[in-house]
């Protein structure tokens, strides 16, 4: 969990102070599909289904990463967790 708490904390940092045209370009559009792949593997680790994650403002999108972080968080297991946190810096070293 640590390598996992610790990648979303630094994206969160990274992002949480966006303004809207920070947002602009790919940058929503990938922290979005990170929200649904985190939910998704959330879902998965509760043997629930899927549902698709709202595209709300992008200034929500550091709202919708730390719930569905934590959701992870609390359900995943430490393989989970370390595919995760994998995918959170591919996306932080990218914006």
């Amino acid at each position: 969990m640590t390598d996992f708490a610790t990648a979303i904390e630094r994206l969160l940092n990274q992002v949480r102070h966006w303004e809207q045209p920070r947002w602009r370009g790919d940058r929503a559009d990938q922290t979005h599909a990170l929200v649904q792949h985190l939910a998704d593997l959330a879902a998965d680790a509760e043997s629930r289904p899927r549902r698709p994650v709202p595209r709300e403002h992008d200034l929500i999108l550091p709202d919708q990463l730390r719930v569905t972080a934590d959701d992870l968080i609390a359900a995943a297991p430490e393989t989970v967790l370390a595919a995760a946190a994998t995918a959170v810096e591919t996306l932080r070293k990218s914006l």
